[in-house]
């Protein structure tokens, strides 16, 4: 009777365990085929979530409130971050998303493929928008190599106004 209890107690101990023939990476939930380096991968989503104080994204041009002819060309800015192309899973970097006309994305929320959002993911910092004519809200979003947003403090929001 005893060893059938003592079984019936390994056997839910052995339940309980986590799946360990299948490895998957505590921060992203992928599996081996996923990502190569899983270690690497937490120790940088442990990183990315503590932002430094001083770290921000602007806008190099144009500056909030500007009236513009259109074509608007937009050049991006970072501090306290390093731009890299999506897909790079290295603390401290990341990649703009420019959205016309809508809001930023909360901390750690993968910034969606949408039509009023572009998403930078080769890492470029400039780009020329056809908006318009009338007045427009640009939020930055600066976001992670798998296109988690940093959230509010790494987003800015300038208003213009396209002519033309």
């Amino acid at each position: 009777m005893n060893t059938r209890i003592v079984a019936l107690l390994g056997g839910l101990a052995l339940c309980m365990l986590p799946n360990l023939a299948s490895a998957h990476c505590g921060s992203c939930g992928e599996g081996d085929d996923a990502h190569a380096d899983h270690e690497a991968h937490a120790k940088a989503e442990k990183a990315e979530k503590a932002i430094p104080e001083g770290a921000k994204v602007m806008f190099v041009a144009p500056a909030d409130g500007a009236t513009i002819k259109g074509p608007v060309k937009v050049q991006m800015g970072v501090e306290g971050r390093t731009v890299k192309p999506a897909g790079t899973i290295e603390a401290m970097t990341g990649h703009h998303h420019l959205s016309a006309d809508d809001k930023g994305i909360a901390q750690r929320t993968v910034v969606p493929a949408v039509e009023t959002c572009i998403h930078f993911g080769k890492g470029q910092t400039e780009t020329e928008l056809k908006l318009a004519p009338g007045k427009h809200t640009l939020t930055l979003q600066f976001a992670d190599g798998a296109h988690q947003s940093y959230g509010p403090q790494l987003s800015t929001t300038i208003t213009i106004t396209v002519t033309e």
